[in-house]
This record gives C-alpha cells, sequence and structure tokens, in this order.
C-alpha cells in the first residue's frame, strides 16, 4: 500500500523515531498509525510518551484564581497579530469571569454570543476551544503560569493539613516552581497510581518483548521489565519527575522535605496544562 508521507511525519512527531524508520513500521502494519507507534516502541526506536497534540493555530491560554476556584481557559484565532491584542486578551478574562459567576462546566451559547462579539469587532475568526475549573477547599490553594505570551498554561492545586502554612513563603514559592515544572515536562499523569491501567499494561507489554531478546531468566526479565517501568513513571509522571530546581530529587521527594519543613502534609491534588492548538 502507499504511504502518505504526511502520516510518516506525523509518526515521526510523535515518537521522535527516524523518518525511514517510521515509513518501514507503517509499511509493516499497513498504514496503521497506532500498531506502527507500538511496533516502534517495542524496537525502542521511540522517545518517552509526551503529549500527542501539536500547535496548529494561534490563541491565548488565560488563566484565574479565587478563594474558591482556579480556572483555565483556550481561545483560538487566526494570526498571532491578534493573540497579542489587547481586547483579545480581555476576552479570556471575561469569559473565565463569566464562568465563574454562573458556575458554568460547559462551553455555552453565552459564552460563544461574547466571542462573537468580539469577532465583529475585530473581524477575525476566534474561537472558545476549552476550558476547566478546579474547586479550592478551605485546606487548599491554587498557583498559576502562563508562558511567554499566553501559548501555554498551567494550574496546579495543592493541599494542607494545617491550613496556616499555606501563607508560607517556601510553601507558595514551591508550588509556583510546580507550576513552571510542569509547563516545561508536560507530565502525562499526576502520579504513577493514576496511569491508565491500558496503557500500563501496554508499556509492560512492549518492554517484555524488548528484554525477550536479552535471554535471561524470567525472573532477571521481570526485575528488567519492573526497572524500565519505574523509569517511564519519572518520565510521564508529574510527582516522580526529577524537579524542575533539584534534578536530584523526585518532584514528590522535595514535596515530603516541604512537608517535614514546615510541619504539616503537603500534597499536590491536581493540576491542568493547556497549549494553544493542543488536541486535548
Amino acid at each position: 500500500m502507499t504511504i502518505k508521507a504526511s502520516d510518516v511525519k506525523k509518526l515521526r512527531e510523535k515518537t521522535g523515531a527516524g523518518m525511514l524508520d517510521c515509513k518501514k513500521a507503517l509499511v509493516e502494519t499497513d498504514g496503521n498509525f497506532q500498531q506502527a507507534e507500538k511496533k516502534l516502541k517495542e524496537l525502542g526506536l521511540a522517545a518517552a510518551a509526551k503529549r500527542s497534540g501539536r500547535a496548529t493555530n494561534n490563541g491565548r491560554i488565560s488563566t484565574k484564581i479565587t478563594s474558591d476556584r482556579a480556572g483555565i481557559l483556550e481561545i483560538a484565532c487566526e494570526t498571532d497579530f491578534v493573540a497579542r491584542n489587547k481586547d483579545f486578551i480581555a476576552l479570556g478574562d471575561a469569559l473565565l469571569s463569566t464562568v465563574f459567576e454562573k458556575n458554568k462546566t460547559e462551553i455555552d451559547e453565552e459564552l460563544e454570543n461574547m466571542v462573537k462579539d468580539l469577532i465583529s469587532t475585530i473581524k477575525e475568526n476566534m474561537t472558545l476551544k476549552r476550558f476547566s475549573v478546579l474547586p479550592l477547599a478551605e485546606n487548599e490553594i491554587a498557583a498559576d503560569y502562563i508562558h511567554g505570551e499566553g501559548a501555554l498554561g498551567v494550574l496546579v492545586k495543592m493541599k494542607a493539613d494545617n491550613t496556616a502554612v499555606l501563607a508560607n513563603e517556601a510553601v507558595k514559592e514551591f508550588l509556583f516552581n510546580c507550576a513552571l515544572h510542569i509547563a516545561a515536562f508536560s507530565p502525562l499523569y499526576l502520579s504513577k497510581e493514576l496511569v491508565d491501567a491500558e496503557y500500563l499494561e501496554e508499556q509492560k507489554d512492549i518492554f517484555t518483548k524488548q528484554v525477550a531478546a536479552m535471554d535471561k531468566p524470567a525472573n532477571v526479565v521481570e526485575n528488567i521489565v519492573k526497572g524500565k517501568i519505574n523509569k517511564h513513571f519519572s518520565e510521564i509522571c508529574f510527582l516522580q519527575q526529577p524537579f524542575v530546581k533539584d534534578d536530584k530529587s523526585s518532584v514528590s521527594q522535595v514535596l515530603a522535605a516541604l512537608s517535614k519543613e514546615v510541619g504539616t502534609k503537603l500534597e499536590i491534588t491536581d493540576y491542568r496544562y493547556f497549549k494553544v492548538g493542543e488536541e486535548a
């Protein structure tokens, strides 16, 4: 069958494997993208799992944090010029304010009409693509981070057994650094306990096939696979990743040390990562 150059390019972008390897994998799997991706992983030619979405248009990420919630939102537009327009930026803030005030959980006609009103002024097509709201309890705080001109945004939420420590400057600095970390490394999961079971089984199968070629005893193979899984967790899970400000310690280890320092248990409970144009 004929393999499209665009499919080879897409597979290369997602896996990091070479163009020829991607084309060969697609040929051997009759053009099945998912099977070709798995084959590259089994051969050890694919990089660690990454977010598959790529920025395909312009737009802006907006965030808003109040005492009881934190929100993040993406609006798409046609040009980067409009993405920097003050009215476009203000629209993101206004949309989030409306979402908060009216406890909206999905995009509706009111929100879409707010976007249409600006379209009539700016004369460029734009779309409210998505938003997410994290509720904050009395013992929780959130931090946000917007990168550059709003092409990427992050929310991260923390809770404490003792609410008073949430005002501690070291705690607030750590939480902001967590937002920076998520922006830099775009983890797929909060922790290894939350990794999708089907995805994990697929990874175990891939690693087992990789190790099988070593001709080792079954118990040795099992231990090697276990080691590969743990390494994979450190690549895709936020709490298991090496911390952006101290790569000799994982995020969870730094969090545990900070909890001990302030005398109460701290816990990162949720996060959101939005990138303009990313396939959600």
